[in-house]
């Protein structure tokens, strides 16, 4: 099996890497020093459970890849995947599997859009980042990649075994809608919060809880008027807040003290025009949302 990874940070270092471990042919989409590193020395992973070291078959921009995919595994930020798909316009068929891995509730749509591929939905629970080119960084235990879709019950099997080979944990819930809100419930949240206070996620959790707990609810709220009720997920969230390591923070978090291109617009943007086409009002996020878009 042809298996290509776009986007060779946190989450799709970590599970590229492990991808590596098997006979399937691994690519890693990649540009730059990154790729340079990766190709030279391979993708080292740091980890508490110890470091690895991760040969993928090829490492190669998405422009310049040639031949067919069998699994992609979109791990870019979301306001890439557009980007990405276009460069891959001529590697990607009918028969193609593709798992957004990205944060965010509407990429299966959008892909579907784009091009001509089985879209599984997807989304992964990760403490992760790019430590250096060639380096990735994973924190704390926390890891489980959610992927599947009722359409496509084979696919999501085939992958789920890749998977399981490769020593990865992971889920195929039944009900995948749901399970994406529920992670996009917390990140969402923590995403707004660590940056709008510039702060570490349980720090958020210890200092501005009432914020925090106001935030999920509104994002809950969002939820059920799409007929899915993931309140009960907000004391689950709080509470895994609480749980993380003490410098835990969200990628978009780190985005923005990095003066880097934030996923602001997927995860409170898309709160915010969501609540007004429902009419229902999202106060805070709104407010935060404002305050971050100036920055």
């Amino acid at each position: 099996m042809r298996i290509a990874v776009a986007g060779i940070g946190g989450v799709g270092g970590y599970i590229g890497a492990h991808l590596c471990e098997l006979d399937d042919e691994v690519i890693f989409l990649a540009r730059g020093e990154h790729a340079k590193a990766i190709a030279e020395e391979g993708l080292l992973v740091k980890s508490d459970e110890g470091e690895m070291i991760a040969r993928p078959n090829k490492v190669v921009s998405a422009d310049a890849l040639e031949g067919k995919i069998d699994l992609l595994l979109l791990c870019v930020k979301s306001y890439d995947i557009e980007q990405v798909l276009a460069e891959l316009s001529n590697n990607i068929t009918p028969s193609t599997i593709i798992v957004p891995f990205s944060n965010g509730v509407e990429h299966k749509e959008k892909i579907e859009a784009l091009v001509d591929a089985k879209v599984l939905q997807g989304a992964v629970y990760i403490l992760a980042h790019k430590e250096a080119n060639g380096v990735i960084v994973k924190k704390g235990k926390v890891f489980a990649a959610l992927f599947g879709d009722e359409r496509y019950k084979e696919e999501t099997a085939l992958v789920s075994s890749l998977f399981q080979k490769a020593g990865l944990r992971h889920k195929t819930p039944e009900n995948i809608e749901e399970a994406i809100w529920k992670k996009y419930l917390f990140i969402s949240a923590f995403a707004a919060l660590t940056s709008y206070f510039d702060i570490s996620m349980r720090q958020v959790y210890e200092g501005h809880k009432n914020w925090a707990e106001t935030l999920l609810k509104e994002i809950a709220d969002v939820a059920e008027a799409k007929g899915i009720d993931i309140h009960d997920e907000v004391d689950k969230a709080l509470q895994t807040a609480s749980s993380l390591p003490e410098d835990a923070t969200s990628s978009m978090h780190l985005d923005f003290k990095n003066g880097s291109k934030t996923e602001l617009e997927t995860l409170c943007g898309y709160v915010v025009r969501e609540g007004k086409r429902l009419r229902l009002p999202t106060p805070m996020m709104a407010k935060i949302y404002g305050v971050l878009k100036l920055k």
